[in-house]
């Protein structure tokens, strides 16, 4: 706990069974109360592990995708009395050393979401990011920022913090069960007027690391612009969008 607030970490899991245990022993287990993993129908000994390390462990019957496996993990989270929810992928990408951080900042009340931006300071790149990788997410961000009338360093870290209200509130069930799913929701916070903060975040591209392909990034930077462009349209009401209640 922090300041009173219950916190848990959810890992939104597949084929993560090189990183699983790394990752977890990184968790600043002293504020940490209870850390969840949704396996989404993994081929190797991902639930195994898990379940090995004494995490709370479930295992989708068939893949969902990454929105999808997010789903289940916040809707775990929340049965569990979470305040604060921050998402760790369990690939090792991203070092759960943040997380005091990043729940500080919520269970403090100075803000209801945290980015970890691997885009603030000079980590991307240092840290192994494809620069057209790089290069994409300066454009979809500079696009972002400017149909959503916000301004964020980066959208597209899977490293996240929220309170317990914006899982509560947001319509997330309308929201893609594919990689957009992330996208969709910053633009809800946003939508919604909630306050999100940055922190600075290193990351690393290794082989066990996950990363989706040049088709499914292409799909996912489509997904990108249709949800800015559906929020500026709703914004003008030219466009009424479940995503925007």
């Amino acid at each position: 706990m922090l300041n009173g607030k219950k916190i848990v970490v959810v890992m939104p899991a597949y084929n993560a069974e090189k990183t699983l245990e790394m990752t977890y022993r990184e968790i600043p287990q002293e504020i940490v109360d209870e850390v969840v993993l949704v396996d989404d129908a993994s081929r190797d000994r991902t639930s195994e592990i898990a379940r090995l390390i004494g995490l709370h462990t479930i295992v989708h019957a068939t893949n969902k995708g990454y929105g999808g496996n997010q789903k289940s993990c916040y809707k775990a989270a929340l049965e569990l009395g979470a305040d604060i929810v921050i998402m760790v992928h369990p690939d090792y990408q991203y070092t759960p050393k943040l997380i005091p951080a990043m729940a500080s900042m919520i269970a403090y009340d100075e803000f209801d979401a945290v980015l970890a931006s691997r885009i603030l300071g000079t980590g991307a790149l240092e840290g192994g990011m494809p620069f057209y990788k790089y290069v994409a997410n300066r454009f979809l961000t500079l696009f972002e920022n400017l149909m959503l009338g916000h301004k964020l360093s980066e959208y597209h870290t899977g490293y996240r913090a929220f309170s317990r209200d914006i899982l509560e509130k947001l319509p997330l069930s309308a929201n893609s069960d594919d990689f957009v799913f992330d996208n969709q929701m910053l633009a809800q916070i946003i939508w919604s007027g909630y306050r999100i903060g940055e922190v600075t975040c290193p990351t690393k591209y290794f082989e066990d690391a996950s990363s989706i392909n040049f088709k499914r990034s292409v799909i996912y930077g489509l997904g990108v612009l249709k949800t800015s462009l559906q929020f500026r349209l709703q914004k003008l009401g030219l466009l009424k969008s479940p995503l925007f209640p």
